[in-house]
């Protein structure tokens, strides 16, 4: 089954996502949580800032979300490749940012929850971030390999002086 091996953690993610959907993750039930927990490490902190804090956090979960479905994507697309293509990291830009309106329709009809396209935005950024990070691996392992191959010549050379 090397379909489900490639494409399965994409596809677990996306499920996972869809849960974060629910009305399980209101901000007012994860504040349940999160806003005692920063007032314990921050005792001294406003319930404003306290407020603000909670706020940022559900949105780096966002970032981070799509961050690691849009890695996860390009794995499924690459394969067992050992290079990546950017009509690749194009498509996977277009089936985060899909998925993300997806979810961001979906939360409009959950009770509790509410849509809005800054989220579908910031969910895209993060897997646009995940795609340019992948690249810069990408080069980087490259320069290396060519570093390698190329230190492994003058040693050859050397020797057969």
């Amino acid at each position: 089954m090397p379909w489900l091996k490639r494409w399965g953690p994409a596809l677990a993610w996306a499920v996972v996502i869809s849960g974060f959907s629910t009305s399980l993750f209101t901000a007012q039930n994860t504040g349940s949580v999160i806003i005692p927990v920063l007032h314990w490490i921050f005792p001294g902190f406003s319930p404003g800032t306290l407020s603000v804090i909670h706020f940022a956090i559900r949105k780096c979960a966002h970032f981070t979300e799509y961050f690691i479905l849009s890695w996860l994507i390009l794995r499924g697309l690459r394969g067992e490749m050992k290079v990546t293509k950017v009509h690749w990291a194009l498509l996977t830009i277009f089936l985060v940012f899909g998925y993300a309106a997806l979810d961001e329709f979906h939360q409009s009809f959950v009770p509790g929850r509410t849509a809005a396209f800054r989220d579908v935005l910031l969910d895209t950024s993060g897997g646009i971030t995940a795609q340019v990070v992948a690249a810069l691996l990408m080069l980087l392992a490259g320069a290396r390999e060519r570093r390698k191959e190329r230190e492994a010549g003058e040693f050859v050379h050397r020797d057969s002086r």
